[in-house]
């Protein structure tokens, strides 16, 4: 039994399976991704996922779906699953599903009378091509498999509609054909490892139904287009790889080109190893740059979650190289101490007033797993410089110093934290001012760039700001603390403190350096402990504020206003579990522990071996969001290792 796996009485269950994803990437764009049966449910789902580059590099969905059609004795069993108008499913192959197991990649066993047949599905690394193996296991008389495509062609974020304009007409290929819907998209292929017959039957499925979009409030009904079908000959014990992609290839090499990527996927036999295949989805390499992609349908690079996902990623995937690669690559778009908000857009947003201050703290994590404190700051002193000088001398013109060294940043209508969920363009935690986590990473920002010169010797440097440390520890107790509360304020603005309790006073807690006395980092963290603590990670918003609200659902406005009003996330568990043994010690182990290992459950929960965006705030802490997200999968894998460092 593999360490993730699903039997037929979870998945001939809808309501079960329907809840249950798959995700595959290809780390360079590309992904895979349905329901557990195959159903999809959102009109992000598909096989063939991809960056088209005539469309500005945006995602859009190629080939939706696949049917599989099992023929014995001229009886035919349709093995796909769609759901149409009105709830009605056509075909309804899930009924023929006995097991799906996770190993190297997902594995559904189907079973038809006295035909065994398994499906294998993959992505070719950083190639716009998937490959699907079908192996016969079982067969008491000849059998056929016919293959029905299904397309859309259109961005991830649209729907497609039955239209005049579609291109129906196919080109053969090598043991298969070539199809364009529209112009401005490549060619996509479907081949097969051996000769198949491709019988044209150009046709539109009207109205398949996206469940998931309707509860959302979203435009659910699409029209797909079906070109025909493939049909072959299958013998027992034989196997034959479809594969579907934007370049030719020659069919002969399909199944050595299957089993090549096979080799290169591990086992995900355990929790770490599952977080570990987790973490791999998000890197996607272009040339000799690398990016995290923020998380998985619908996001593409967020700078500030990349810099928060650095450490966690790199821990879990064991790469020493990928943290300076990925450091290098975001600062090619470095402007006067200040990184953009993301670098996949055509034009560049500068709307963070902490991103940069994420990225000494990364260079803090690269610096400890690799000391040299003389190379590291001849290679980041002069950004670490720029953007201490950035900050000072408000070089973005919203986020300046004050006259008493913090920071503040103010722009209408425009969240600068990480909160940064919106209504009808106003942010719904807008939180102008001084935020705790901006000054509690600046102080951490100066005392490290400190330390870091005085071994490496750069002496003006320290003349020049060795006087702040004292100035900015006197003025964030000031502004933060206050005896009557035991926490920290969450922002000050215009003089007047917001005492909300939120996640962001743990942060100032957890970095190696804190303004906060041991006995006050207590306080905070007992209070976070009581009021924002879940087995899920850190809630947003304390239950008792009058404002929390402890369910995301509803409309898109509806889920705006809660994401950040109570939802949980998994990120923050790692600066609560680094606060935590930073207090407690060896002493804490057990109860961090067994919050982190509480995860392990959601291996298994929504997007099958990753981790969700976000989480409700009440209990049962259902999964929200985006399927799979980059910092979480990170901090859970931070935290666990942490765990396992105290214990070593």
């Amino acid at each position: 039994m593999h360490y993730l796996s699903f039997d037929q009485e979870q998945l001939i269950n809808l309501e079960y399976s329907l809840n249950k994803e798959i995700l595959r990437t290809n780390k360079a764009g590309s992904y895979l991704c349905t329901t557990l049966n195959g159903c999809n449910t959102r009109k992000y789902h598909g096989l063939l996922v991809s960056p088209i580059e005539n469309f500005g590099g945006e995602k859009h969905v190629l080939l939706s779906a696949l049917d599989e059609t099992v023929i014995q004795n001229e009886a035919e069993f349709n093995l796909g699953i769609r759901r149409y108008q009105g709830g009605t499913y056509e075909p309804k192959g899930h009924k023929y599903i006995r097991n799906v197991q996770f190993g190297n990649v997902p594995k559904i066993t189907y079973r038809v009378g006295g035909v065994v047949l398994t499906k294998e599905r993959l992505l070719v690394e950083k190639e716009e091509q998937v490959l699907i193996r079908y192996t016969l296991e079982e067969a008491k008389s000849p059998t056929v498999l016919r293959l029905k495509p299904f397309l859309a062609f259109r961005n991830i974020h649209a729907l497609s509609k039955a239209n005049m304009f579609v291109n129906t007409h196919y080109h053969k290929a090598d043991s298969g054909i070539s199809v364009r819907l529209y112009e401005g998209y490549p060619d996509l292929f479907m081949q097969t490892s051996k000769t198949v017959d491709f019988v044209p039957v150009p046709d539109w499925y009207y109205n398949v139904e996206y469940l998931k979009e309707l509860n959302r409030g979203y435009d659910y009904l699409e029209d797909l287009f079906v070109p025909g079908y493939f049909e072959f000959p299958l013998a027992k014990g034989e196997s034959v790889v479809f594969g579907a992609g934007l370049k030719e290839v020659k069919s002969v090499s399909l199944k050595q080109r299957f089993t090549r990527e096979l080799k290169k996927r591990g086992q995900k036999e355990t929790f770490p190893s599952s977080l570990e295949h987790a973490a791999k989805q998000f890197v996607m390499h272009k040339k000799k740059t690398a990016e995290i992609i923020a998380g998985f349908p619908w996001y593409g690079s967020i700078t500030r979650q990349t810099f928060i996902s650095l450490p966690g990623l790199c821990l879990s995937l064991k790469d020493r190289n990928l943290c300076a690669t990925i450091l290098d690559s975001y600062l090619k778009y470095f402007n006067d101490g200040f990184f953009p908000d993301n670098i996949g857009d055509g034009e560049l947003t500068y709307h963070s007033a902490d991103t940069s201050l994420w990225f000494i703290w990364v260079v803090q994590h690269c610096y400890k797993k690799r000391g040299n404190p003389e190379q590291t700051w001849k290679i980041y002193g002069p950004a670490i410089k720029r953007i201490l000088e950035g900050y000072r001398e408000s070089k973005l013109g919203y986020v300046e110093m004050t006259s008493d060294g913090l920071i503040q940043a103010t722009k209408d209508d425009v969240a600068l934290t990480w909160m940064d969920s919106y209504i009808l363009g106003h942010p719904v935690v807008p939180r102008a001012g001084m935020p705790v986590e901006v000054n509690a990473l600046w102080f951490n920002a100066i005392c490290f760039a400190l330390d870091l010169a005085d071994m490496a010797g750069d002496m003006d440097f320290i003349e020049e700001w060795k006087d702040m440390v004292e100035k900015v520890a006197r003025s964030f107790l000031k502004t933060f603390w206050n005896d009557g509360h035991a926490s920290l304020a969450d922002y000050v603005f215009d003089g007047q403190a917001d005492w909300a309790v939120r996640p962001n006073m743990v942060i100032a807690v957890a970095l190696d350096y804190s303004p906060l006395s041991k006995e006050q980092q207590k306080q905070v963290l007992s209070v976070a402990k009581r009021k924002l603590l879940t087995n899920r990670g850190l809630r947003s918003l304390s239950p008792d504020h009058l404002r929390y609200k402890g369910s995301v659902r509803g409309n898109q406005q509806e889920r705006e206003a809660a994401v950040h009003m109570g939802a949980v996330y998994p990120w923050l568990l790692q600066f609560f579990v680094e606060a935590y043994l930073k207090i407690h010690k060896k002493g804490g182990l057990p109860f961090v522990k067994q919050i982190v290992e509480s995860f392990e459950q959601e291996m298994t929960e929504n997007c099958v071996g990753t981790v969700s965006e976000m989480y409700d705030g009440n209990p049962p802490h259902s999964g929200k969001g985006a399927l799979s997200q980059a910092w979480n999968v990170a901090g859970v894998s931070y935290a666990l290792n942490l765990i396992q460092k105290y214990r070593e």
